[in-house]
């Protein structure tokens, strides 16, 4: 199964099981397959990649609305958009497959096993759970969630013991879990804590740190606003910040929230990641570039096959 869609019904089954609907999503999803299988001219539709991925749910939508429970109907959008077209309607049943099963069975334990997936796989199979979550949380707290999971994220980061327990994989997922809770108590929303949760769960042991940065970053996404990973030498001020704000939300067409953290070892300047968008601007780079430079400019100079180092005492001219 397509990742983001797995960590997106991994969430889904968690309210369906609370509210005892998962064996009635089941039987939806299960018909919703049948009717678009059985009707040529629907499974054309869905499963043709040109036509946009709104135009296909805006059809799903006007044959659904009313009609499924609303978990299914969200599934049923995830699939449109995540899974590539022509593997669309056969997602349908893979679903209704994995809820039937899931109602059938006791239900999950933390401990029980995930499929293992690559570093990247993981990532999206976390963020698709993201995208569940954020789907029922008002708008106004995710502001308060990107932080939270920001914060922790650098807790752990710079706690070597806490890293080295969160990412050890021979500790079970409920063990790890409840060294989460035990942190995050009191001091971060349900929602935060059920993210922090997933990403011990749902991705690569080894990988929390960068996992928990995803998830902060797809927070910032859900509100329309972008993550900028700032290192500096020093302290930035307010105006500096906001300076950089503004050049960074000019680049990116989007309102930037800098999220930043001291490294003195860059000696000085800063180091800005917006995505895929790295600008190294710091000291310790600089140097690095001119160190390559006058290495490459000594390589440069030298004679093919001439001798290394101060000439000998036999090849100095002795003439008086």
């Amino acid at each position: 199964m397509n990742p983001a869609l797995q960590g997106y019904l991994a969430a889904i089954e968690e309210a369906l099981t609370a509210s005892g609907t998962l064996a009635r999503a089941g039987e939806e999803m299960r018909a919703l397959a049948r009717l678009v299988e059985g009707n040529g001219e629907l499974t054309l539709a869905l499963n043709d990649g040109s036509v946009p991925v709104a135009q296909r749910r805006a059809v799903l939508d006007a044959l659904l609305n009313g009609k499924v429970l609303d978990e299914v109907r969200h599934l049923v959008h995830q699939a449109v958009t995540t899974v590539p077209a022509a593997e669309v309607v056969a997602s349908f049943h893979v679903l209704a497959q994995y809820l039937e099963h899931a109602a059938s069975t006791s239900p999950a334990a933390p401990d029980d096993p995930v499929e293992v997936l690559g570093l990247r796989g993981a990532r999206n199979r976390v963020s698709g759970y993201a995208v569940a979550v954020f789907e029922g949380v008002p708008t106004s707290e995710l502001e308060e969630i990107e932080d939270q999971l920001f914060r922790f994220a650098r807790t752990v980061e710079s706690n070597r013991s806490l890293r080295t327990a969160l990412g050890d994989r021979d500790l079970p997922v409920s063990v790890r879990q409840g060294v989460v809770a035990s942190l995050l108590a009191g001091k971060a929303l349900a929602s935060s804590v059920r993210l922090a949760n997933y990403a011990i769960k749902g991705g690569r042991a080894r990988d929390i740190v960068a996992t928990l940065d995803v998830l902060v970053t797809d927070a910032a996404e859900a509100r329309g606003w972008r993550v900028a990973r700032v290192q500096t030498a020093s302290l930035v001020n307010e105006a500096q910040q906001a300076a950089l704000a503004d050049a960074l939300a000019t680049l990116t067409g989007h309102p930037v929230d800098l999220q930043i953290t001291e490294d003195h070892a860059l000696i000085g300047g800063v180091v800005v990641q917006v995505g895929d968008l790295l600008v190294d601007g710091s000291t310790r780079h600089r140097l690095n570039e001119l160190k390559d430079h006058l290495r490459a400019s000594e390589e440069a100079y030298q004679v093919p096959g001439a001798p290394q180092g101060p000439p000998s005492a036999e090849g100095r001219n002795t003439d008086g």
